[in-house]
């Protein structure tokens, strides 16, 4: 037995925890992306736009900023927020600033390594939990708000 099995909803007996997140989690990363791309067009000025020269590092950075700032503080996204899921640990609770700093982590390497992100989509898609690649290795879950008791 696992300590996720008494501290994370089961998705035999309670699915509606469950119910839709991986399309949840696409319209939540679309939004994400979307605003991120929004902050990094605003960024730019402050860089005297030198950071058209090095745009993929600074959107790295600012992206992996937004995601680790919206975890640590809501254990959501923005996106995340507006389709009503999220982010809990092992044992069921609100991530706090080092699970969210290696949640982002995990996301970041997934996205660097196309191979990753493909095994993490198969794995949400195929999953009883839906938890992708970097959820299985923290034992983290995406949930939806709405089936909270």
């Amino acid at each position: 037995m696992y300590a996720t099995d008494w501290a994370l909803p089961d998705p035999a007996t309670q699915p509606e925890f469950y119910a839709d997140v991986p399309m949840k989690r696409l319209l939540a990363w679309v939004v994400d992306a979307l605003l991120t791309a929004i902050a990094v067009v605003l960024a730019l000025p402050f860089t005297a736009f030198v950071g058209l020269f090095f745009l993929p590092v600074l959107w790295l950075c600012v992206g992996f900023g937004y995601r680790w700032l919206t975890l640590a503080g809501g254990s959501a996204t923005l996106g995340m927020r507006l389709f009503s899921i999220e982010l809990r640990d092992q044992y069921g609770q609100r991530f706090d600033s080092g699970t969210a700093f290696l949640h982002t982590m995990g996301y970041s390497i997934s996205l660097a390594f196309p191979v990753l992100q493909v095994i993490s989509i198969v794995l949400m898609l195929t999953g009883a939990r839906a938890q992708g690649l970097t959820d299985n290795l923290l034992g983290t879950v995406a949930l939806n708000k709405s089936a909270r008791v």
